[in-house]
């Protein structure tokens, strides 16, 4: 081997090790920061909330979730109306570690949306408060062990599984918004999951005859998303129009729409997932559509590939009501990620 080749071998390796230091390094200054966050606000609760909030990692609550109003399925917890003005504030900062800058405006304006829906419908609804978003806390925040922490209300359900301070598991992630567009008062035109919905239809309407053919599973839409709060998805035969079957175009708006999903979390577990996304294979991605093309009429679409499934259905109050919904089938609450652990440090022994 020459001195330039040498050169250039020597090169590559400390790229390799540069590259896999600075991954480690995010997935350990993330988990590290949750578990900084979750510490704060704990030491912040009176003993009374501590026991609300405080839940044991193998307790049956860790997989038990849903997208749909308190006063229909209560949730433990602790929620932001038992906390004061300081305690909120901590709450939120512990919720920041866990989205992104747009995931994080996301959710706090979907809870925002229940004061819109408590006017509109005068308490002739189920109850809406933006303050009954629960916190849960699932074992021991730690920078090395393994813990968990949820929040959750009406049209939010973001779960956490961080294993042994290296892995962190994101899935299943809901966000909903009703109305899906506010469509009088002072906050008139507001959409929260409007790309969620317009880049889908822009990939449909550019689809040509034979394509839309294979992408339009259902003339009518479903009335809601179809795996609803189920606690594991299994992943079958993917419906739809295979991104193989898409042009380079079609492709990387097919892409842009995964990332809307996946940005919602901060860049380095999004990096992640999108990352095994691409190793998994872009062209085995298939895209399915039901109902009307246009909006204003009842659609859903789902998008599956080889490790995950996204839903998005828009059916309820004349279509002017958003469930979305990214489920991971190796890694919903973390189960396959605790596996593995489990078998490595069991074969290390």
């Amino acid at each position: 081997m020459t001195r330039t080749q040498i050169a250039l071998f020597m090169g590559l390796v400390s790229v390799l090790v540069a590259t896999w230091a600075f991954g480690s390094y995010h997935r350990n200054r993330l988990s590290a920061e949750m578990a900084d966050a979750a510490k704060v606000f704990l030491a912040a609760l009176t003993p009374e909330q501590r026991a609300e909030a405080a839940i044991k990692f193998e307790d049956d609550e860790r997989m038990r979730w849903h997208f749909i109003p308190d006063s229909m399925w209560p949730r433990k917890g602790i929620p932001f109306k038992k906390l004061d003005a300081a305690q909120r504030k901590l709450a939120h900062a512990f919720l920041s570690t866990g989205l992104s800058h747009r995931g994080y405006l996301k959710a706090t304006t979907i809870m925002s949306l229940e004061a819109i829906l408590k006017e509109l419908e005068q308490g002739k609804g189920p109850v809406r408060d933006s303050d009954l978003y629960f916190f849960s806390i699932f074992g021991e925040p730690s920078e090395t062990q393994t813990w968990g922490w949820r929040l959750e209300g009406h049209h939010l359900s973001l779960n956490f599984t961080v294993v042994k301070g290296e892995m962190i598991a994101t899935a299943p992630t809901f966000f909903g918004s009703n109305p899906a567009e506010v469509k009088t008062g002072p906050r008139q035109g507001l959409r929260v999951l409007a790309k969620e919905e317009d880049l889908a239809r822009e990939l449909l309407h550019s689809l040509d005859d034979k394509q839309r053919s294979l992408a339009i599973i259902m003339k009518d839409a479903p009335d809601d998303i179809i795996t609803k709060n189920s606690r594991k998805v299994e992943p079958g035969n993917p419906a739809g129009l295979p991104a193989g079957d898409m042009t380079k175009k079609q492709t990387d708006q097919l892409v842009t729409l995964l990332e809307e999903y996946a940005r919602n979390m901060p860049e380095e577990l999004a990096a992640t997932e999108l990352e095994k996304l691409h190793q998994a294979g872009v062209d085995k991605i298939h895209f399915a559509w039901a109902g009307g093309l246009n909006r204003g009429e009842r659609h859903y679409y789902r998008i599956q590939g080889p490790t995950f499934l996204v839903e998005y259905d828009n059916t309820q109050n004349n279509a002017n009501h958003i469930h979305t919904v990214w489920r991971a089938f190796d890694r919903d609450f973390g189960v396959d990620l605790l596996r593995l652990h489990y078998e490595q440090s069991h074969t290390k022994r």
